[in-house]
C-alpha cells in the first residue's frame, strides 16, 4: 500500500521532471508583467495550464482571478494553495513594462507558477485517489494595494468594492467553499533561510488626500494665492514629528507620496494629492496612528487656510499566521530542504491580504528563497529558478498531501481546535466601517 511519504516523493519527481516547463511559465510571467486587477495575459496562462490538465476551473473572477478544483475520495474540508497574479510599479527596474512600469519586484510570478506546478504533481501522480476532501489551486489578483486612482474609478463604476484581490474575492463568497489557505511568498532577504513561516504581518488602512488651495501668478500675486503645496509639506513634517510618539511594540510604518505637487511653477499651487499607507501590528495600534495621522492632516489645512479632503479606505487585515498550519509546513520544509535550513521568524512589518483570510480560516503564507535584491525593488531579481519554481511548487504539493492524508487528518485537526477571529460577515461589516471621507476647511 502506498505511504503518505511515497505519495510526496512521486509528486516531487513529477515537478522535477517538469523543471524546465515551469521555470519557462515563471519567466514567461516575470517577463510580462502586469498591475493589479489588470492580470489578464498571466490569468490566461494559468487558465490554460489547467485547461491542459483536464483541471476544471472558473475565470475571471474578480476580475481576473482563476479557480481549479481536484477531488479527493471522500469528502472533506477544502484547502486552497493560492498564488497571486500581480506585478507592482517599481521605477527603475530593467524589467518593467515600458507602458506601465510594472515589474515582478516581488516574486509573484513564482508564486502562480508554484501553484502550477503542485496541481501538476497532484493530477499526474494521481494523489487525489488518495487524498480527501478537495484542493484548490487558486490565482489571485491585485494583492499589491497600488494604482489606487484607477482601482476607485473602478469602485465608482460598480467594478469593485474593496480594492485589493482577496478582500474583493471575500466580498464576492469565492472563499466561502474554502476552509484554509496556504501561500508561499519568494523571499530574498538575506538573513532569511531557506524556507520559513513569520508569526505576524502588519496590517494597515489607505489613505488619499487633496489639498485645495487657491491658484494665483506665483511672481506677481502670491499673496492671492493659498498654496495647497505648502499645506500638504506642512502636514508631512506634523507626520514625521508624530513618530516619536509610536510605540516600538505597535510598529507603526506611515509612507506618504505625493502624487500631485502642483501643474506649471508660476502658478501657485490650487490642488496637491497625497497617498498614504498606515501600517501596524494590530487593528487597535492601526487606528490609533490614524487618527494621529488625521490630526496632522488638518494642520497642514489650517496653518494655510486650505481645505483638505481625506478618504480612508480599508487596507488589508494584520495577518496572523495559523502555527498549527504553520507546524504542517515546517515539517515539510525541513523534510526538503532539511531542519538546518528552515529559519523561524518574528513579526514582518510589510502588509498582504492573506491577513484578511487569517480573521475567518487558519492561513498561512510561508516563505521560500530563490531571489536577490530587495523587495518591492529595482533590484529584486529572482537568481536561483531551481528554487524559486521547482522547490515552491514540491513544498506546496508536500504539504497539500499531508494536510489531505488519511481522510484529511491533519486538516480535520487543524479545524478542530480553530476559532476565527471573525465571520465573513463581521469581516465584510468591519472593513467597511472604515471607508469614510472627511472633509476639513483650515480658514473656517
Amino acid at each position: 500500500m502506498l505511504s503518505k511519504e511515497e505519495l510526496q516523493q512521486r509528486a516531487c519527481a513529477v515537478i522535477e521532471q517538469r523543471a524546465t516547463a515551469l521555470i519557462e511559465i515563471g519567466e514567461t510571467i516575470r517577463h510580462r508583467p502586469e498591475l493589479g486587477f489588470k492580470e489578464f495575459k498571466t490569468a490566461a496562462t494559468v487558465a490554460k495550464t489547467l485547461t491542459d490538465l483536464k483541471v476544471p476551473h472558473r475565470t475571471e473572477l474578480a476580475i481576473t482571478g482563476v479557480k481549479g478544483e481536484l477531488n479527493g475520495t471522500e469528502p472533506g474540508p477544502t484547502l486552497a494553495l493560492i498564488g497571486e497574479l500581480d506585478a507592482l510599479v517599481v521605477s527603475g527596474h530593467p524589467l518593467a513594462d515600458p507602458e506601465t512600469g510594472a515589474a515582478h519586484a516581488c516574486g509573484h510570478n513564482a508564486q502562480v507558477t508554484a501553484v502550477l506546478g503542485a496541481t501538476m504533481a497532484l493530477v499526474e501522480t494521481g494523489a487525489m485517489q488518495h487524498l480527501a476532501g478537495r484542493i484548490v489551486p487558486f490565482a489571485v489578483p491585485a494583492e499589491e494595494y497600488g494604482d489606487i486612482g484607477w482601482r476607485l474609478e473602478q469602485a465608482r463604476a460598480g467594478h469593485l468594492e474593496f480594492l485589493g484581490g482577496k478582500p474583493e474575492l471575500i466580498r464576492r463568497g469565492h472563499f466561502d467553499d474554502v476552509d484554509m489557505a496556504l501561500l508561499i511568498h519568494t523571499s530574498s532577504r538575506k538573513d532569511d533561510k531557506i524556507a520559513g513561516v513569520s508569526a505576524s504581518n502588519n496590517g494597515c488602512v489607505v489613505k488619499t488626500v487633496r489639498y485645495i488651495g487657491r491658484a494665483a501668478h506665483a511672481g506677481s500675486a502670491p499673496h492671492l494665492g493659498i498654496n495647497a503645496l505648502y499645506a500638504a509639506n506642512i502636514a508631512l513634517t506634523a507626520i514625521n514629528a508624530l513618530r516619536e510618539t509610536f510605540q516600538d511594540s505597535d510598529t507603526i510604518r506611515v509612507h506618504p507620496v505625493i502624487t500631485q505637487g502642483g501643474n506649471q511653477v508660476n502658478v501657485i499651487p490650487g490642488e496637491v494629492r497625497l497617498e498614504t499607507y498606515v501600517r501596524g501590528k494590530t487593528v487597535p495600534a492601526i487606528m490609533d496612528a490614524n487618527a494621529k495621522v488625521d490630526r496632522a492632516l488638518r494642520a497642514g489645512a489650517l496653518a494655510m487656510g486650505a481645505q483638505v479632503e481625506i478618504t480612508t479606505l480599508p487596507g488589508y487585515m494584520p495577518l496572523e499566521n495559523n502555527r498549527a498550519l504553520a507546524n504542517v509546513f515546517r515539517h515539510n520544509a525541513e523534510s526538503l530542504f532539511g531542519a538546518e535550513q528552515y529559519g523561524t521568524q518574528g513579526h514582518r512589518t510589510g502588509s498582504t491580504d492573506m491577513g484578511d483570510l487569517s480573521q475567518i480560516m487558519p492561513a498561512v503564507q510561508g516563505y521560500v528563497g530563490g531571489a536577490s535584491g530587495t523587495g518591492h525593488g529595482a533590484d529584486f531579481m529572482i537568481t536561483n529558478p531551481q528554487m524559486a519554481y521547482v522547490g515552491q511548487a514540491k513544498l506546496l504539493a508536500m504539504t497539500a498531501i499531508d494536510l489531505m492524508w488519511d481522510d484529511a487528518g491533519s486538516a480535520q485537526n487543524i479545524l478542530r481546535d480553530y476559532k476565527a477571529p471573525m465571520t465573513r460577515a463581521q469581516y465584510l461589516a468591519f472593513q467597511r466601517g472604515i471607508n469614510k471621507t472627511e472633509t476639513y476647511d483650515g480658514a473656517a
